[in-house]
């Protein structure tokens, strides 16, 4: 199963590098030096969020529409991307 996330990208306040947030998985944060590291670990850190989801038997979370995610400004000057899961290679 491949699932599609926006992801808020955000410089890191104490280290240089990147904060990662994904809405739509509420605790879902990861943290990198370099923006490829922060993609890499905001997908690792996404995958698992939803494989818990999933073996708690529930099912993933539906993604929000990039358009709808904005960075908080309160956060510092963020970017939103997207995050690509491939549930079958992390599980």
């Amino acid at each position: 199963m491949n699932l599609v996330y926006p992801a808020v990208f955000y410089p890191c306040e104490v280290n240089p590098g990147f904060c990662v947030v994904v809405p739509d998985l509420p605790g879902c944060v990861s943290e990198r030096a370099t923006l490829s590291e922060a993609i890499a670990m905001g997908e690792d850190a996404a995958s698992g969020w939803v494989l818990g989801e999933l073996e708690d038997g529930k099912s993933a979370p539906p993604a929000s529409r990039i358009e709808d995610i904005h960075p908080d400004p309160e956060m510092g000057e963020g970017f939103v991307s997207l995050l690509s899961l491939d549930m079958d290679a992390y599980a």
